[in-house]
């Protein structure tokens, strides 16, 4: 190959690699999000798919992939309150949460959203600003399970109204709002099965300043109670109002009845300056303490006991022996005779036994040599048939 062909590829092929880093680095920034919050009530942010495939650089794919990650700005996580959800790259991702008193402010929230098609990249920045509510909080909150519904089915705007719709019937009054909603996941349930029709489940909080309907005060009385833990469903006359868009389980309502409570006046700061004519007197120094008596006791009890516990144990060994000579007067003449011609018969075979001259078995006998080989004649003398070895030499 010629010398300036060779360079047109070389040309090429660094375009080409320059090019596919360019893509893969490319990068895009939408403009700053304000977002506004109050404490005890829900907040959803919906991520739109589409908002972000129209600001990837040059992406011509409307049904491209997108994943989104979610975090505080320049911290790795999301604020407590907080939550992020996506069921899968091809639907929008969902910020909801529910802020208290001690959320009051504004948080920063950093929104990161990839092509799994290009790998571009576009990022955003969401200002929550968390105010206290008018009313405060309501002092009557229901919490439902619903098990039919995953969460991210439930964060989307017409569902929580089709839902404050139905919790009207049961409710009977019309000032409800949402506190919060959580799958089921988050609070110890199990994953579902990979079965068509199988939901995660999701709790869904409501409050009211006005009290519970005779409903919902007889879906959780102590018959509806005992009915439950015999799998039967609870007294109450509402159930249809959520059918058929959610199943509720009647036996995990509960009911809650919060009241404000009183705030303690918080310590006042001073300008950290003392007042003139004022000094600093620093504590007095601590009075030496005698370690003497708590070291002896420390170390004398134990060796005490101790001593105590080894003179009982020696005395119940050594001191309260019976002895042989005891023994043989508490036992009858007949039983030390018949122990002791036992043992003198035993000690009489032994000695026969040992005085006795029998050669050994010739199965015990080495045959031959291991290591040289050499054969031996295990039992030397005559060859009479008795004393022939198993094997010939």
């Amino acid at each position: 190959m010629e010398g300036p062909e060779l360079l047109r590829l070389w040309v090429l092929a660094a375009l080409a690699l320059g090019g596919s880093q360019a893509t893969v680095l490319d990068h895009h920034v939408l403009p700053d999000l304000r977002l506004s919050a109050e404490t005890g009530a829900i907040f959803v942010h919906e991520l739109e798919r589409e908002l972000f495939l129209e600001a990837f650089p040059g992406s011509k794919d409307d049904d491209a992939p997108v994943t989104f990650r979610a975090h505080l700005w320049d911290h790795p996580d999301l604020p407590r309150w907080l939550r992020f959800a996506q069921r899968d790259p091809g639907q929008p991702g969902f910020l909801y949460g529910c802020p208290l008193a001690p959320e009051l402010g504004t948080h920063s929230i950093q929104v990161l959203a990839y092509n799994r098609h290009t790998f571009a990249t576009v990022s955003q920045r969401l200002l929550i600003s968390v105010t206290p509510a008018p009313g405060g909080d309501a002092p009557f909150q229901a919490e439902f399970l619903v098990g039919n519904r995953n969460v991210e089915e439930l964060l989307p705007e017409a569902a929580r109204e089709m839902f404050l719709q139905a919790s009207a019937g049961v409710w009977e009054r019309g000032d409800l709002h949402i506190i919060n909603v959580t799958s089921a996941l988050d609070r110890g349930g199990r994953v579902p099965l990979p079965i068509e029709g199988r939901r995660e489940g999701v709790y869904v909080q409501v409050g009211s300043h006005s009290p519970f309907s005779p409903c919902l005060a007889s879906a959780v009385s102590p018959q509806s109670r005992s009915r439950c833990h015999r799998g039967q469903r609870p007294l109450a006359s509402c159930y249809d109002t959520f059918a058929p868009h959610f199943s509720i389980r009647w036996c995990n309502l509960t009911l809650l009845q919060v009241w404000p409570s009183p705030t303690t006046p918080g310590p006042l700061w001073g300008s950290g300056v003392l007042e003139d004519g004022g000094g600093f007197e620093p504590p007095t120094e601590v009075v030496p303490r005698e370690l003497l008596p708590g070291f002896l006791v420390t170390l004398l009890v134990p060796l005490a006991v101790a001593a105590l516990l080894c003179l009982l144990l020696g005395h119940l060994m050594c001191c309260r022996r019976e002895g042989v000579e005891k023994r043989d007067l508490q036992t009858s003449d007949i039983q030390l005779v018949h122990h002791s011609s036992i043992h003198g018969d035993t000690r009489e075979l032994r000695l026969m036994a040992g005085s006795r001259d029998v050669p050994r078995p010739l199965s015990t006998l080495p045959m031959f040599n291991v290591r040289t080989g050499q054969r031996i004649n295990p039992m030397p003398g005559p060859r009479d048939g008795a004393r022939v070895p198993l094997l010939p030499q």
